[in-house]
């Protein structure tokens, strides 16, 4: 784009996303993509924004360090400088059954702390996103916004990582993917332990 002199004009772009705290001591969960410059998943996922910045349900405001990210999973780990934050635990993927409930916490559109309910609707579901490609799928209503928020299962547990939707609107049509986490759990160790 340019300028009515010829000189190039460039804008700011903003994301948003959901994540979950996983430690006390501020460690987040989120999407690469919800991270990423670029729009929607896989585009520019290896390209580093200017800033990230956390908003807990409370309103409180907090820049995050990204302390790893993973490109094929499309996973990230934040974190930020707080103490004593609620947290959830990861629950087992590999016990979700078809037909079990699920419930969906994130930031569709803007509009923060909202809950859906729905069901496993599939597992391991190849969506032709890449290498790992086997996702719980779910008719909990996810939309724009809430990537890289969880999934629970009815004990609180997180089961998946929601990641993606299948819509030919780009509204909820109530096909929703999870990054399931027997998959997403190792990964954010090893982000956790490493960086890489």
């Amino acid at each position: 784009q340019q300028g009515d002199g010829g000189e190039p004009v460039t804008r700011e772009a903003t994301s948003l996303g959901s994540g979950f705290i996983i430690d006390p001591s501020g460690y987040i969960v989120t999407n690469n993509h919800v991270i990423s410059a670029g729009e929607g998943r896989g585009a520019a996922s290896d390209t580093k924004v200017d800033s990230i910045t956390v908003t807990l349900s409370d309103r409180r405001e907090f820049t995050a360090k990204v302390i790893g990210r993973d490109t094929l999973t499309d996973l990230a780990l934040l974190k930020i400088d707080a103490t004593n934050l609620p947290y959830v635990k990861f629950g087992n993927s590999q016990t979700v059954r078809v037909g079990d409930w699920a419930i969906a916490i994130g930031n569709p559109f803007g509009l923060g702390g909202t809950v859906t309910a729905g069901i496993i609707s599939a597992l391991h579901r190849n969506i032709g996103s890449g290498q790992y490609d086997r996702y719980l799928q779910t008719d909990a209503s996810i939309n724009q916004g809430n990537s890289g928020g969880p999934l629970f299962d009815l004990e609180g547990n997180v089961v998946g990582i929601n990641t993606a939707i299948f819509s030919p609107t780009g509204g909820n049509v109530g096909l929703g993917f999870a990054i399931p986490a027997e998959l997403a759990y190792p990964v954010i160790q090893q982000l956790r332990a490493t960086g890489t």
